[in-house]
């Protein structure tokens, strides 16, 4: 009873870990891919 493992703040430890993988997975594609995306729009708006 004197000791009470906090288990709160390791899933929010994990949560944040996911968080944060997830951002840098897509801040890399969108770095990978927003150029051509960039291109795609540039030429529809030329079309019109």
């Amino acid at each position: 009873m004197l000791y009470m493992p906090r288990e709160e703040g390791q899933g929010l430890v994990e949560y944040a870990l996911i968080l944060v993988l997830v951002a840098v997975v897509v801040i890399v594609i969108l770095a990978l891919i927003g150029p051509s995306i960039g291109n795609i729009f540039s030429n529809i708006v030329n079309a019109l």
